[in-house]
């Protein structure tokens, strides 16, 4: 694994140096704008994320929130393409050298080519993609294009997961490994933080990627909590939010996103 992948692996290395979790920002391409969302994305990163996941908008998004599906809504009806994302990708990495990846569906690379889409996104600065409806077991022709390309594929594993798929998936993955979990949806937000910790001990067992979760984190005090069980911090839509809440004015809303962005890089520099 070469190319962008290396930089993901040192950015996340250098947090666990630093002794803190690596903040990981996620916006959708086209979203307010396709000229919008690549400065909303670089917002991120100036305000202190680390690395910045650019999703690639869907019109079924089954794995996302209200809010991600209306930021989607928006971008597609903006007409954005698979062109737009790459550049999207492209135009963040070079403005900040951080490491980009796509996140997406596994349905418009298919249609697209996966072929076509590794050497693209590969051409475009990005680091790797996430997949997170992507069975690992029909995963192989993707993972080669991408290995091929110098792309981390990161995949998604849940608080269901058996030990044993837990195992087989981090052992396809690289780059690292995306645990999701709700936080203050299915029961308490403190019993949930305890599922997310334990499936994070579980992943670790199996792997030596690091393990970064996605958990509905929206303020710096969440992000110290998950920061303290985990090797990354992902925040998607807080960032969203903030975006949707300023739609008249993008100069506040890049300032706000910016701002968060700042709040929650303090939290991960102060494990809970």
């Amino acid at each position: 694994m070469a190319g962008r992948a290396e930089l993901l692996g040192r950015v996340l290395a250098q947090a666990k140096d630093e002794g803190r979790a690596a903040l990981v920002g996620y916006l959708p391409a086209g979203f307010p704008t396709v000229d919008g969302g690549i400065a909303a994305c670089t917002a991120l990163l100036e305000g202190g994320c680390d690395i910045v996941e650019v999703g690639l908008p869907h019109s079924d998004p089954v794995l996302d929130g209200p809010v991600i599906q209306t930021a989607d809504d928006i971008a597609l009806r903006g007409g954005v393409r698979i062109a737009d994302v790459l550049r999207t990708v492209r135009e963040t990495h070079t403005a900040t050298g951080a490491p980009v990846l796509c996140m997406t569906y596994w349905n418009p690379v298919d249609r697209y080519g996966a072929e076509r889409f590794a050497a693209e996104l590969a051409e475009a600065g990005g680091a790797g993609c996430i997949l997170p409806d992507l069975p690992v077991e029909e995963s192989e022709a993707w993972r080669k294009a991408a290995e091929q390309h110098g792309l981390a594929t990161v995949f998604v594993v849940a608080p269901s997961s058996r030990d044993e798929r837990l195992a087989r998936i981090t052992e396809a993955g690289s780059g690292f490994v995306y645990a999701a979990s709700l936080m203050g949806v299915t029961g308490t937000r403190e019993s949930v933080g305890r599922e997310a910790e334990e499936l994070v001990r579980r992943t670790r067992a199996t792997t030596d990627l690091p393990v970064c979760v996605g958990l509905g984190v929206s303020n710096a005090g969440q992000a110290a909590e998950v920061a303290a069980f985990a090797d990354g911090v992902i925040v998607g839509s807080a960032f969203v939010k903030r975006l949707l809440d300023h739609e008249g004015d993008p100069e506040a809303g890049l300032a706000a996103v910016r701002e968060l962005a700042g709040e929650l890089a303090e939290g991960v520099r102060h494990r809970g």
